[in-house]
Parts: C-alpha cells; structure tokens; sequence
C-alpha cells in the first residue's frame, strides 16, 4: 500500500541516494543522479502513478505500478 505522505523532491531524492548507497549502487555524479532521478519522478507524475502537488509528490493508489516486480509480472501474465 502507498503511503499517505507527501514529499518534496529533494527529500525523496535523498531517500533514494541513501537506499542506493546502502547497496553500493551509486554511480556517477550525484548532480547527474539528481537529474535522472527528476526525470523518471516527472514520467511517474506523467503516467498517472504520482500526484503531484504544487512541488511536492504523492504517491496514488498505483504507484505499485512503478515496481519492477509489478512490470515482472505484466510481463508473465501475457
């Protein structure tokens, strides 16, 4: 289930970096992260998965749709 919480970008991106560090899964600048990461945060917003609300985020009751073990199993289904 999503979370209720609203965030701004700069805090979901420091989530993300902190989850990625952990995994040893930084590469790269963390401006050009920074940059990649808005990008795919604005497809979310695009594609319906992500409210978003003057310059912070929602998750919607799809954002479950964005996990690559939901696009996995799309795949599987067809």
């Amino acid at each position: 289930m999503a979370e209720k919480k609203i965030f701004g970008f700069n805090d979901l991106f420091e989530r993300v970096f902190a989850n990625l560090k952990l995994r040893n899964a930084v590469s790269g600048g963390e401006e050009m992260l920074r940059l990649r990461a808005y990008e795919k945060l604005q497809n979310l917003v695009t594609r319906g998965l992500v409210e978003k609300i003057g310059k912070e985020y929602r998750g919607t009751s799809r954002v479950h749709e964005a996990s690559s073990t939901y696009m996995a199993s799309q795949l599987d289904d067809d």
